[in-house]
C-alpha cells in the first residue's frame, strides 16, 4: 500500500513537516509496512520558504526585520545554491503568529518587514524572488512593504504616514521618487495562497479581516478605505491591479507587490506542487492524505489541500485531517474529497488545543487507519 501524506501547516500550532510525521505515526500502528511519502506542503503562507528551499536544495538564512507591531523579529529566507533566486515568506516578517492574541488588530500592524526582506535579497545579489503572501497579520494593502522600498505616502496635511492598516483612511497622496530602482532588474513572482480580489465581499478585508482582529462593525469602512487607497495609488502609477485574482492575498499584499514591485502572480500551491513533483508521486497512490488547521468553503479557492487533491489518482482514497471544520466544507465532497476529519478532541482553551496538536493529529490518524484496516479485511 502506498500512502502519500501531504499536509499544510496547522497555523500557529504545528509546522507541515510535523503534521506529516504525526499522521504517519498514527497510520503506522495499523499499516507498518506501507510505503509512505511525506510531502509537507505550503500554498504561499507559512512553510513556503521551507518547502521551496527543500525542493531546490537551497540555503536558509535568518535576519532581523521590522515586525508587524514595529518590534524587531527574526525572519527566515532562502537562496538557491547560486544565490540568484531568493525565497521569501511574508508570514516570516508579519505573520499572524507574531501578533499576540490580545494585540490583534490589523489597523495597527504593518508589512514593512516584507520590504526589508526584499531589499536584503537584492543586496545579496538575487535577481529572481518568489514571495509567499499568506498567513499575514496585516491588512495594509502592502503599504508598509512599499514604504520600505522607498515609496512615500502622505496624509491631507502632507505628513508622512507610518504605514499601518489605519493609515488607509488618511492617505491623500504619494511619491515614488525614492523608489528602489533595482526593482526594475529583478523578477518577482507572488505565490498566492488564495485568489480573492482586493476589495468587496470576497476581498481581503471582509474574508480575512475578522481572523486578524478586525471588528465586524468596521469591515465596510476598512474595505472602502482600501479601495480608495488603491484608486489613488493606481492612478498615480497608471496601473490598475485591484480586480486581479489573488490581489487580496496577504491583506492586499498581492496587489501591493504587483503595483509597487512589478510582480506577477501565481497560485502558490501550483508553484509548490511543481517543485515537489507531487502529481508524479501521487500517480499510483492508494491513499492521499491532506490537511490544514481549518477546512471550510474557502479551501476550494487555491488552498494547499485542494491542490494536492487535484494530483490524486481516481482510485485513491482522499482523506483530509484538520484542526476544525468550518462552514461550506460540504462542497469539498464534490471536488475529490472522500472524508474530512477534525482533530480537536473537546471544548478546551485555545492554548491547550494548540499545544496538543501533534497528539490530537496522531490520535485521529490512528482512528482513521483503524477504520480503513477493518474495512479492508
Amino acid at each position: 500500500m502506498k500512502i502519500v501524506i501531504a499536509p499544510d501547516s496547522f497555523k500557529e500550532s504545528l509546522a507541515a513537516d510535523q503534521v506529516a510525521k504525526a499522521i504517519q505515526a498514527g497510520f503506522m500502528e495499523f499499516f507498518p509496512k506501507a510505503e509512505y511519502h511525506l510531502l509537507p506542503i505550503a500554498d504561499g503562507g507559512e512553510g513556503t520558504v521551507q518547502a521551496l528551499s527543500s525542493a531546490t536544495g537551497g540555503k536558509m538564512e535568518t535576519i532581523t526585520v521590522t515586525g508587524p507591531l514595529f518590534e524587531p523579529v527574526t525572519a527566515k529566507l532562502a537562496f538557491s545554491n547560486d544565490g540568484k533566486k531568493a525565497f521569501i515568506e511574508m508570514a516570516e516578517a508579519c505573520g499572524l503568529h507574531l501578533v499576540p492574541l490580545n494585540r490583534r488588530n490589523p489597523l495597527q500592524t504593518t508589512s514593512y518587514g516584507v520590504g526589508e526582506l526584499i531589499l536584503h535579497a537584492i543586496n545579496r545579489g538575487a535577481v529572481e524572488l518568489i514571495i509567499g503572501v499568506g498567513g499575514s497579520g496585516t491588512n495594509d494593502g502592502g503599504m508598509g512593504m512599499a514604504s520600505a522600498l522607498g515609496y512615500q505616502f502622505f496624509d491631507r496635511n502632507g505628513e508622512l504616514v507610518d504605514g499601518v492598516g489605519k493609515d488607509l483612511f488618511q492617505i491623500h497622496s504619494m511619491s515614488d521618487i525614492n523608489r528602489e530602482k533595482r526593482l526594475d532588474h529583478v523578477k518577482i513572482t507572488i505565490a498566492a495562497d488564495v485568489d480573492n480580489p482586493l476589495t468587496g465581499q470576497n476581498g481581503a478585508t471582509y474574508v480575512y479581516g475578522p481572523q486578524k482582529g478586525l471588528p465586524e462593525s468596521m469591515l465596510c469602512e476598512v474595505d472602502q478605505a482600501m479601495g480608495e487607497f488603491y484608486q489613488m495609488a493606481c492612478g498615480h502609477l497608471g496601473k490598475d491591479v485591484t480586480t486581479l485574482p489573488g490581489s487580496g492575498a496577504g491583506g492586499g499584499m498581492g496587489a501591493g507587490l504587483i503595483l509597487f514591485a512589478n510582480a506577477t502572480i501565481k497560485k502558490g500551491i501550483e508553484l509548490i506542487l511543481e517543485q515537489l513533483k507531487v502529481k508524479e508521486i501521487c500517480q499510483d497512490a492508494d491513499i492521499v492524505i491532506v490537511g490544514e488547521g481549518k477546512i471550510d468553503g474557502q479551501t476550494i479557492y487555491g488552498k494547499a489541500p485542494m491542490g494536492v487533491v487535484s494530483c490524486a489518482p481516481p482510485q485513491a482514497k482522499v482523506i483530509a485531517i484538520c484542526g476544525s471544520v468550518g462552514a461550506g466544507s460540504e462542497a469539498l465532497y464534490e471536488h475529490g474529497f472522500d472524508a474530512i476529519f477534525p482533530t480537536i478532541p473537546a471544548l478546551l482553551p485555545i492554548e491547550q488545543i494548540m499545544d496538543g496538536a501533534y497528539t490530537n493529529i496522531k490520535s485521529t490518524s490512528r482512528n482513521i487507519a483503524a477504520l480503513i484496516h477493518k474495512g479492508g479485511k
